[in-house]
């Protein structure tokens, strides 16, 4: 009887933090928590979050997403409307009003911070400058917050030259949450070396979570054959993390949503693998990568750890009577 073939030896460097941030969990709680309360269908507009897993698995809990908040039956009126983690601009809470729709916001507060920024820019007479990505619910959300007129668009450096304001001593800037530290700086620094006057906000627009996991990422990917961030390709803080990854050194940087997806014939004999996880990818799915390497690999997972998160986020006062138990979260916690 032939002797098992030896599996050859594999280094895991797994991120930590890496994963759900306070504000996808939150986000995520509540549409959990409304199921709970009121009982299905919970409406959602929009991805919750952007993660197909996560959105698949309120859908089987009950929840029912949209888009547009007239997709939403009348005689449903009175079941509860969600909206995404990412922020939707003043129209839409004035929409559910007009419509006497019951709706919970689940806005991460510290992309409700951005907004409250941008807005005191605007009411303090100076012209918004938003540093993001065109199309990005986040970026609708935020600009949604401003008059027309009142705010411009700056995705890229070339961005930054071109602008030009009616009054260049009446700036102020607020950024996307979720955007690449380096990119957004070299951003900044072309803007602030041309308007002198430019206003930051009073805080960090991006987002602690964002930086944490670049940071992680930068830590590990150096020397790494591979590195592996788990997320959605409309995750922007994921998509990020993959380009962290290959510019501090990773010899190669994918995004998959699920270990279905890993290249098995382009991974070949590797040694070291870096992996991370965007902050809207749940553990469960980190999990299941790491198992798929076990299969194939003699696997030593190496806890790479950059910094401690002690956020949390509570839901809103209407459903903290609701207990929320650790099997309510199973589906994308896994047995944690």
């Amino acid at each position: 009887m032939p002797a098992p073939t030896k599996k050859p030896p594999l280094t895991i460097r797994l991120c930590q933090p890496r994963g759900f941030c306070a504000g996808v969990d939150r986000a995520i709680q509540i549409v959990v928590l409304a199921l709970k309360k009121y009982g299905a269908p919970v409406y959602v507009r929009h991805e919750i979050v952007h993660n197909r897993y996560v959105v698949e698995g309120l859908q089987n809990l009950g929840a029912v997403f949209i888009e547009e908040l007239h997709e939403i039956p009348p005689d449903h009126r009175e079941c509860p409307v969600v909206f995404s983690a990412h922020g939707v601009p003043k129209s839409v809470p004035q929409d559910a009003e007009a419509r006497n729709l019951f709706y919970l916001d689940a806005t991460c507060p510290l992309v409700s911070k951005v907004h409250k920024q941008a807005m005191r820019h605007q009411r303090l007479g100076r012209h918004v400058l938003l540093i993001g990505h065109a199309g990005h619910p986040e970026v609708i959300g935020t600009m949604g917050q401003l008059r027309d007129g009142t705010v411009t668009l700056i995705e890229t450096e070339a961005d930054a030259v071109r602008f030009e304001p009616l009054d260049p001593a009446a700036l102020g800037f607020v950024t996307q949450t979720t955007l690449s530290v380096e990119d957004t700086a070299g951003i900044i620094r072309v803007l602030t070396e041309r308007f002198a006057d430019l206003h930051a906000p009073a805080a960090e627009s991006i987002c602690y979570a964002t930086t944490n996991r670049q940071e992680a990422v930068k830590e590990t990917a150096s020397g790494a054959d591979l590195f592996l961030v788990v997320g959605a390709p409309n995750s922007s803080n994921s998509r990020r993390l993959v380009e962290v990854a290959e510019r501090a050194g990773a010899k190669m940087s994918l995004l998959v949503q699920r270990a279905s997806e890993i290249p098995w014939d382009e991974v070949g004999g590797i040694s070291t693998l870096g992996l991370s996880a965007g902050a809207s990818a749940p553990e469960i799915i980190v999990d299941e990568i790491i198992d798929a390497f076990r299969e194939r690999f003699d696997v030593h997972v190496d806890l790479a750890v950059t910094a401690t998160e002690t956020e949390n986020f509570p839901v809103m006062r209407a459903l903290r009577d609701v207990d929320l138990t650790a099997a309510d979260m199973a589906f994308v916690n896994g047995d944690r």
